[in-house]
């Protein structure tokens, strides 16, 4: 939630959700249009906190496991990378928020492959380069 208003005097809450863009519920969705896992993941966002609409500007954000973003992760995404230009002067910094978010979602990604490993293997064996 941002601590200043963000739009009618009401402050920014966002739900971030990252789907697994492979998971059987969505291979046909996803199978058709990309993103549509990460739009569906937004709808029922919305459904959840549709109580918050009165009193924040309530925004979900919904991405997939595989890179694409839902329509309403590209509106914030946009709008916060705005307001860092506009307040760094740095027309890179729209850039790299988004950047930190991909990021964030490979790390989530490794550790969700990493965790399916066995405590006592060596995982570099796995990743050998050889």
């Amino acid at each position: 939630m941002t601590i200043m208003p963000w739009k009618l005097g009401r402050p920014l809450v966002w739900d971030a959700t990252c789907v697994d863009t492979l998971a059987p519920s969505h291979l046909l969705s996803t199978a058709g249009c990309a993103g549509a896992a990460a739009a569906s993941a937004e709808n029922l966002k919305r459904r959840k906190y549709n109580n918050l609409i009165g009193s924040y500007m309530f925004e979900p954000f919904g991405v997939k496991t595989l890179g694409p973003w839902g329509p309403s992760a590209h509106r914030v995404v946009r709008d916060i990378s705005k307001q860092l230009v506009d307040s760094s002067r740095d027309q890179r910094a729209g850039l790299y928020f988004c950047q930190r978010i991909s990021i964030a979602i490979q790390r989530g990604n490794a550790a969700s492959v990493l965790g399916t490993f066995p405590i006592d293997i060596d995982v570099d064996e796995f990743f050998d380069a050889q």
